[in-house]
């Protein structure tokens, strides 16, 4: 009997580890998943700290910190591949390998004479935009050193977007005008002013184009369309984002 018993409590035990080791090897491969669905989502901030840091989307720990030391960060972009970072500050744009420790920049944008103030990227990654507080914005080829084309604005450009056909840009200006670009021409070839010289903060437009809006100094949200437009009073301050 006793035989028996230590036969059937030895049998007791080994299963009980089995169990064991089968639950640890399914939380491993569920932390093993969860890794992996973290790296799809790339989480970035930056800010007057002088510095950019990544983040784990899911638990909030920063794992990994990039200095910049030569001005606040202005404007993240994350390239459509993922594979860079572009961080716009005071007069340059600097290029951060994404998946990598690497703590320098793998390229830098020089060009720009005042705080950098757009930065985005063509939609399959051959070409970034700039815009820049000292009324420029530029075409960068991201495969060719400096600045393949310039356009000239009037006054300091608070932000500029991608129209969704690639072949406009439209810049959000401190006059109070918004203006639409060609890029294979010279120069705009639409300007909006939806409230005199009041400033405009921010500037989206609809993945399909059919709606533009913008938010200026007053709080007012103004909606476009190619016929019309709607004014919202949106806010009681100044309007920073639209999106």
């Amino acid at each position: 009997i006793n035989a028996e018993y230590g036969a059937t409590f030895f049998f007791c035990k080994e299963k009980e580890k089995e169990r064991r080791e089968e639950k640890e090897q399914k939380k491993k491969q569920r932390r093993i998943r969860r890794r992996e669905n973290m790296k799809k989502i790339i989480l970035a901030t930056g800010g007057y700290d002088h510095t950019i840091r990544f983040w784990e989307a899911q638990s909030g720990i920063c794992y990994r910190t990039v200095q910049y030391p030569d001005s606040q960060v202005n404007k993240l972009e994350i390239t459509p591949d993922k594979q860079y970072l572009a961080a716009a500050g005071y007069l340059n744009i600097r290029l951060f390998e994404v998946a990598t420790n690497n703590p320098s920049p793998v390229t830098s944008f020089d060009g720009h004479t005042g705080n950098v103030t757009a930065v985005g990227f063509q939609k399959d990654g051959r070409w970034m935009f700039s815009a820049s507080e000292d009324s420029t914005l530029k075409i960068w080829d991201l495969r060719a050193p400096g600045c393949q084309r310039e356009f000239k604005c009037s006054s300091a450009i608070n932000t500029a977007v991608l129209h969704p056909n690639q072949a406009e840009l439209i810049s959000a200006n401190q006059n109070g005008a918004i203006r639409i670009w060609d890029l294979n021409a010279t120069k705009y070839r639409t300007e909006l002013i939806p409230e005199g010289e009041v400033a405009v903060r921010s500037v989206t437009v609809s993945s399909n184009a059919s709606l533009l809006a913008a938010g200026n100094n007053r709080g007012n949200v103004f909606v476009y369309n190619p016929v019309s437009y709607t004014h919202l009073r949106a806010h009681e301050t100044v309007l920073d984002l639209v999106c």
